[in-house]
């Protein structure tokens, strides 16, 4: 027997094709994918956004923003939360132009040397989840756009910023993080874990654009008991996170 979430489709063409029902914009190639919501309240009143569409979602609206940087115009958003939501919007931000991304978030850390605010450039995530298996045929992990790990590593590398690079576990269900799936997950060699980073690498892959993606250490699994770690308190990191991204993805 073939589970549902296995019986991978290659057909190139969907029924709902976004290139098919959406109109393409003008809008900048490069966008930031920011899931910090007042990185991007504060970013649109300081730099005096201008709205390039609204998509309306049952939870509500999601703009798509634009804003010059460096001379260079930038998109940006946020992805909502969960993998089926992030892709989704991800699709329709690709329909409508955008052809490089990098994405700033944050992260349950596996590895215990990783404190708040610490940063890492993810190069691979166990699928844990299921957006992926629409996109990609069945397998242990998806590996990220080495365009995109390249543009993170040289943008911190020139401001001389500590960061590791490596493997995140992306899952469906925050609340069955049992202590048996952490400790599998970090034999694996898993530092961190978060609920999006594989599905949007594969939608990436499948329609052939560039993303990268940084996340910042917050709440600890390594204990015995969960350290929450007051992680979604520290706005400075969060900001800078945008930051970085922005100047990454003009390099990429």
């Amino acid at each position: 027997m073939i589970f549902p979430i296995l019986e991978y489709d290659p057909t190139r063409t969907a029924f709902i094709e976004p290139s098919k029902v959406i109109m393409p914009l003008d809008m900048p190639q490069c966008c930031v994918i920011c899931f910090f919501r007042e990185v991007i309240d504060k970013i649109v009143i300081e730099h005096n956004a201008k709205v390039l569409v609204t998509d309306l979602w049952e939870d509500g609206p999601h703009p798509v923003y634009e804003i010059e940087y460096n001379d260079q115009r930038l998109a940006f958003f946020h992805p909502g939360i969960g993998a089926p939501l992030a892709a989704g919007l991800l699709e329709k931000v690709i329909a409508y132009g955008g052809r490089k991304f990098m994405v700033c978030g944050g992260c349950g850390v596996l590895d215990k040397d990783m404190s708040v605010g610490s940063l890492m450039v993810v190069s691979s995530a166990i699928r844990d989840e299921g957006v992926s298996y629409h996109y990609l045929p069945p397998s242990r992990e998806v590996f990220a756009n080495p365009a995109g790990v390249k543009a993170l590593e040289d943008t911190l590398n020139i401001k001389n910023i500590t960061h590791l690079v490596g493997k995140t576990w992306t899952t469906d269900a925050p609340f069955r993080e049992t202590p048996d799936r952490i400790a599998k997950r970090k034999e694996e060699g898993c530092l961190a874990v978060e609920m999006e980073s594989a599905g949007m690498m594969a939608v990436a892959q499948f329609r052939g654009v560039t993303l990268g993606q940084i996340l910042y250490g917050g709440d600890d699994l390594t204990c015995v008991e969960w350290d929450e770690r007051l992680w979604q308190s520290n706005t400075t990191i969060r900001e800078k996170l945008f930051w970085l991204c922005a100047d990454a993805v003009l390099l990429a």
